[in-house]
């Protein structure tokens, strides 16, 4: 392990599983005290998590695509200022760390600041490998200060910002175990193990049954205890539309063998991310409502909203003056600023069980539970899921995100096949054989693997994004074949 989370030019992100699993299970309860909000007095309350992501492209040191080296994308956009929008290159890499400025500044004045932060694994790569040590100097306090750990609730994410739906299961399991190890690494295990929510990659959760059961197994196994869940992603159990978006719910999956899990669901609502959180409209919003009834006890309602930390000129420019007064407005009011966990620890101190929690589940379910009895099996649930496509169009298992016009699967087989190629391998080389996770080999190929399953090669469907989903394939696939 070292400070900038690298281990022989590889991320540190495998060979310490057993390690990672028991700090990730080990949480302390949340200490409301510690947060010095008094909560019996708030009647609605506003979180805001702020997303950080830049792919890793193999763009480096060479024109030429197949011998380029592979580094962040930032490092790109340095190195290129006169392509796009590149010339944000700076400001990009100040957003990275302007948390761990403002944060501190405010808890001076003995303001209440929360916000929840979520870095994608190739991002926090991509920064140690081009050595930008002053954005990690920025955000350690605020994962292992105790005066500012109350207000930064860092959020878990897989690593290579896959998205979920369609990517294999075993391999999105080793996203999110990558994702933890790599964090310690850089942070400390202590904050690892207050880490306790997760932020699916572009808000896409499942809605096959046999995908969203093992998501959510993937999740509680990894020792996770609640999930962002976009809005229009799920559904009340008879099918409609959420009735309640700003009371936590308990989101259930299962699967084609009758088997069910669930966890605790925090609802992001619909809406311009980046122009609401940029603008604070979460608060606004929260500062017109009220106590609201659950289970039997009156609770603040929690609007919650999430974007990009750095993309577009309101996050650059509006987020932090307007940031800078919500927070100070907030601070001591009975509509505060909170963080989810924080939230939730909240609810269990007043004895409301999150067992009882009022259930969703993924969108699309309740008509597929209509004509499919869980424990018919995976042969009978693939029939079905093929019979009401042909009916219905609009009728789909692929999942949801943070927008429905676009597919994560329809549409990508330049780069899906190699990409199924490469999880295939892995599989059948490095997995199934068992190789050590500490084996050089092993965190090579599986940099590879984790990296070719970006959400951003998929996101535009054709162009240069797509050749380097191919690109870093193709070497995977070589690698693959030539050290195993």
């Amino acid at each position: 392990m070292s400070m900038n989370g690298m281990v022989d030019g590889m991320p540190d992100f495998c060979g310490r599983e057993n390690q990672i699993s028991a700090l990730a299970h080990s949480k302390e309860p949340v200490s409301l005290a510690a947060g010095g909000i008094d909560m019996a007095q708030v009647q609605s309350a506003a979180a805001i998590a702020l997303h950080m992501h830049q792919p890793l492209i193999p763009a480096g040191n060479a024109s030429d695509l197949s011998s380029a080296s592979i580094i962040g994308n930032l490092e790109y956009m340095y190195e290129h200022v006169n392509e796009g929008d590149n010339h944000n290159a700076a400001i990009f890499q100040w957003c990275y760390k302007r948390m761990g400025d403002f944060i501190p500044e405010m808890v001076a004045k003995g303001q209440q600041p929360r916000v929840m932060l979520d870095y994608s694994g190739t991002l926090l790569f991509g920064l140690a490998q081009m050595g930008a040590a002053e954005v990690f100097d920025s955000l350690r306090p605020l994962a292992s200060d105790p005066r500012y750990v109350p207000a930064v609730e860092w959020l878990g994410t897989a690593w290579g910002h896959a998205v979920a739906p369609s990517t294999p299961i075993q391999d999105f399991r080793l996203h999110v175990l990558a994702w933890q190890q790599h964090f310690a690494a850089l942070f400390g295990e202590k904050a690892l193990a207050r880490v306790r929510g997760f932020s699916p990659p572009e808000m896409a959760i499942p809605n096959h049954p046999d995908t969203a059961y093992a998501f959510v197994r993937t999740l509680l196994d990894c020792g996770y205890e609640w999930l962002l869940v976009q809005e229009h992603t799920v559904e009340e159990m008879d099918g409609q539309g959420l009735h309640i978006k700003h009371l936590p719910r308990r989101l259930v999956c299962t699967n084609s063998d009758g088997e069910s899990v669930n966890i605790t669901a925090i609802i992001k609502a619909q809406g311009s991310d980046t122009k609401l959180v940029g603008q604070m409209q979460p608060w606004y919003e929260a500062r017109g409502l009220s106590r609201m009834s659950m289970d039997g006890r009156e609770v603040p309602p929690l609007v919650t909203q999430v974007a990009d930390g750095e993309n577009g000129g309101v996050m650059m420019n509006e987020f932090p003056p307007k940031y800078h007064e919500v927070v100070s407005t907030a601070s001591g009011s009975s509509t505060p600023l909170l963080n989810a966990s924080e939230y939730l620890a909240y609810l269990d101190s007043i004895g409301l069980s999150r067992d009882r929690l009022p259930s969703i589940q993924p969108i699309h379910q309740h008509r597929l539970w209509q004509r499919f009895q869980p424990r018919d099996g995976k042969d009978k649930l693939a029939r079905m899921i093929q019979t009401m496509q042909q009916e219905d169009q609009h009728f789909n298992m692929e999942g949801g995100s943070w927008t429905n016009n676009i597919s994560w699967v329809q549409g990508y087989g330049d780069l899906l096949g190699p990409m199924e190629q490469l999880s295939r391998l892995f599989y059948e080389k490095v997995l199934e054989p068992g190789i050590s996770t500490t084996d050089p080999r092993y965190r090579q190929a599986l940099f590879y693997l984790l990296v070719s399953q970006t959400s951003c090669f998929r996101y535009w469907g054709s162009g240069v994004w797509t050749e380097y989903g191919k690109e870093i394939c193709r070497r995977g696939l070589e690698y693959l074949r030539s050290h195993f």
